[in-house]
């Protein structure tokens, strides 16, 4: 489990594509220290899994399913990337729950700069439009983050100049693609109040 809170700017330092997957090197010197084979640790929002390590830099194999239903297949050497550990049990939960199961990318249509902050809109697959209400929360590349406006297409997001600054929505422009993954309990509220909900309940 991740709270959407990136704690670092990584980089692709080497990409191996492979049959039906690709293999991964980032750069990441905090979110390595004392990661063991194993691991989880959450590229751009995807919980990947630490295959090697070392020198500050950390190896994961993205299978297939991964690559279609998110943006990293776009990664290449030199790529920047947010990177966040999982949550320690304790801590506190400084943004919202998040999996790290991507649920679809998203594309960036426009920024709109201010004095103090920059309001991005991100296209919406329609498959997910239904999870994504003003003031609830998504993540967007990782980074847990409040919805300004929610349209049937399209949602906006606020960024603070620590965000812009510390992962890479600020460095994206539009056109370029995202990967989103929505609030986890509005899916099971979903689940469990349809029309079949109960069926399977002895």
């Amino acid at each position: 489990m991740f709270t959407g809170i990136v704690e670092e700017l990584g980089e692709v330092t080497a990409v191996e594509k492979l049959a039906d997957a690709s293999r991964f090197r980032l750069r990441g010197p905090l979110v390595t220290e004392g990661a063991k084979h194993g691991d989880s640790i959450a590229v751009n929002g995807v919980c990947l899994t630490v295959v090697e390590f070392g020198d500050g830099e950390f190896t994961a194999d993205v299978m297939e399913e991964t690559l279609k239903r998110s943006s990293l297949g776009a990664l290449e050497v030199g790529s920047r990337v947010n990177l966040e550990r999982p949550m320690a049990v304790g801590d506190r939960l400084g943004g919202h729950i998040v999996q790290g199961h991507v649920d679809g990318t998203g594309t960036i249509l426009d920024r709109t700069p201010s004095e103090n902050w920059e309001i991005v809109r991100i296209a919406l697959p329609a498959q997910l439009s239904r999870y994504v209400v003003e003031k609830g929360s998504i993540t967007v590349d990782g980074v847990s983050l409040t919805v300004v406006e929610a349209a049937a297409d399209w949602f906006t997001i606020s960024l603070i100049p620590t965000t812009l600054a510390l992962t890479t929505l600020g460095l994206k422009q539009s056109g370029d693609p995202v990967n989103l993954e929505v609030d986890v309990i509005a899916k099971y509220v979903e689940r469990l109040l349809g029309p079949n909900a109960g069926e399977n309940v002895k």
